[in-house]
């Protein structure tokens, strides 16, 4: 028969295997949330970088009307960014003064392991940037 002591321990021991057996339940639900912030966060990186590049290729848009220049600008204003996946497109509306608009379109593949069933394969995302004109087209 057992004795006071004995079932006290005996329910200390089952609580705790209890305890294990919900963190491994709970374990990949919360990893899997981290890595999402992590894809969340790589996401936001990128479109910062994406509005750099629209700023910067809409400075060197409106210095010159050289198109490979002006890609070649804005790209090196993001550097984390696959260039094959960067679409850049200007628009000028006149000459000196009038404004020219440079529009970026980045398709974002998606990189953290795990999580591509949140996102998709890949997240677009786009932007554009307007400046003056200050040459003579």
């Amino acid at each position: 028969m057992p004795t006071a002591s004995s079932a006290g321990t005996r329910r200390v021991g089952a609580q705790g295997g209890t305890a294990t057996v919900e963190f491994a339940l709970v374990l990949p639900l919360l990893l899997v949330m981290c890595l999402a912030l992590v894809q969340v966060g790589l996401l936001a990186r990128d479109r910062l970088l994406v509005e750099a590049v629209a700023r910067a290729g809409a400075r060197e848009a409106a210095l010159q009307a050289d198109g490979a220049a002006i890609r070649e600008a804005a790209l090196a204003a993001g550097p984390g960014l696959e260039a094959d996946a960067v679409t850049i497109g200007v628009t000028r509306a006149g000459s000196v003064g009038d404004p020219v608009t440079v529009e970026v379109g980045y398709a974002e593949t998606i990189r953290v392991p795990f999580v591509d069933w949140l996102f998709g394969d890949t997240v677009t995302m786009g932007t554009s940037a307007t400046d003056r004109q200050e040459f003579a087209s």
